[in-house]
């Protein structure tokens, strides 16, 4: 079990690879929900890590609060969490209604920053493992 938590952080980084040849090839969809992705797994990683069961749930803001029960700091990462949570769910479904984004499909801004966050997170949360 101790080595278990290495798995999440490792499909996480694909993830985060994932994106950004995404991003190169301008499926901002796409990147939206892999750095969505990446910041889950790595947020499931740390909970792994503290020996606790990992919750099946895909809300990252929840998933966040269960780390900072362990680590305070991790508060620094709730606007990214809050950023890429818009995410999940329109990112999947093209007939999503709850959660859907008014404006349509993420832009080519909205995946940038969607990738810059999950990388803080993943990068912060490694830093803690």
């Amino acid at each position: 079990m101790s080595n278990r938590y290495k798995q999440f952080i490792i499909f996480a980084e694909e993830d985060l690879r994932s994106a950004g040849i995404l991003l190169k090839e301008e499926i901002f969809n796409q990147v939206c929900f892999h750095s969505q992705q990446a910041a889950e797994k790595s947020l499931k990683s740390f909970i792994k890590f503290r020996r606790r069961l990992v919750p099946k749930i895909h809300n990252l803001s929840e998933l966040l609060k269960i780390c900072q029960e362990y680590e305070p700091s991790f508060r620094n990462m709730e606007d990214g969490c809050r950023y890429l949570d818009r995410f999940y769910i329109p990112t999947r479904y093209p007939e999503a209604f709850v959660g859907t984004l008014p404006e349509g499909l993420p832009t080519k801004t909205e995946a940038k920053t969607a990738l810059e966050y999950a990388e803080d997170i993943c990068n912060f949360i490694k830093k803690h493992l």
